[in-house]
C-alpha cells in the first residue's frame, strides 16, 4: 500500500520557528483520505515583505489564529508512525523540528523522504526539480506557495513516481528510486 503523509509549511520570515501555515495530506493506497490546513500564529508576528509576496499570508491573517503548540495534538495524530513526504524536505523538517523545540513538544515517531530528491531520480531529464516544474511536467496545476496546494502537489508527485516505477508501497518506491528514508 502506498501510505504516506505529504506536508508543507509556509513561514513568516527566514527563521524556521516562524511557521504561519501548515498543510498535511494523508494518502492511503494512493488515495487522499484526509487533508488538513491551518494558519498559524508565529511566536513573533514579524513578516518579511518577500515572504508575504511569495505566499500572500499577512500578519493580520494570523493575529487571531492558534499557535503551533495548540494545534500540535491534532497534527501529531496524523504524523505518528507515518512516512512523511515534503518537497525540499530539509526546509519543512527544519521548520517542524524548530517548532517542536521552541514549544518543547514531543516529536512524532516518523520518517521522511524528500520529493525533490525523488523527482531527480525519477525524472532526471527535467531542467529543474522545483515543485511547480515537476508538478507541471506531470500535468498537475495548483497555486504554488499555498500550503495545502503544495502538499497536494507533493502527494501527486509521490503517486506518479510510484506509478512510473511500478512500486506498490513507499518502501518499494524508496528502494527502486534509490532515495534515503530519514528519521525525524
Amino acid at each position: 500500500m502506498l501510505d504516506f503523509t505529504a506536508l508543507d509549511f509556509e513561514t513568516a520570515n527566514a527563521y524556521p520557528n516562524s511557521a504561519c501555515s501548515l498543510a498535511a495530506v494523508t494518502m492511503h493506497d494512493a488515495a487522499c483520505v484526509k487533508e488538513g490546513y491551518s494558519l498559524i500564529r508565529p511566536p513573533f508576528i514579524v513578516f518579511a515583505p518577500e515572504t508575504v509576496r511569495i505566499h500572500g499570508i499577512t500578519p493580520d491573517m494570523v493575529a487571531g489564529k492558534p499557535k503551533f503548540n495548540a494545534l500540535w495534538p491534532a497534527i501529531r495524530r496524523h504524523l505518528d508512525g507515518r512516512i512523511l513526504a515534503a518537497h525540499n524536505a530539509a526546509f519543512d523538517m527544519r521548520v517542524l523540528r524548530s517548532l517542536l523545540s521552541w514549544y518543547d513538544l514531543e516529536p512524532p515517531q516518523a520518517s521522511y523522504i524528500c520529493t525533490v530528491q525523488l523527482s531527480r531520480r525519477i525524472w532526471p531529464e527535467l531542467p529543474s526539480h522545483r515543485l511547480d516544474v515537476v508538478a507541471g511536467h506531470l500535468g498537475y496545476t495548483f497555486r504554488h506557495h499555498q500550503a495545502l496546494d503544495d502538499a497536494r502537489a507533493c502527494a501527486y508527485i509521490v503517486v506518479k513516481a510510484a506509478e512510473k516505477t511500478g512500486a506498490r508501497s513507499m518502501e518499494e518506491l524508496i528502494e527502486q528510486a534509490g532515495v534515503r528514508l530519514k528519521s525525524l
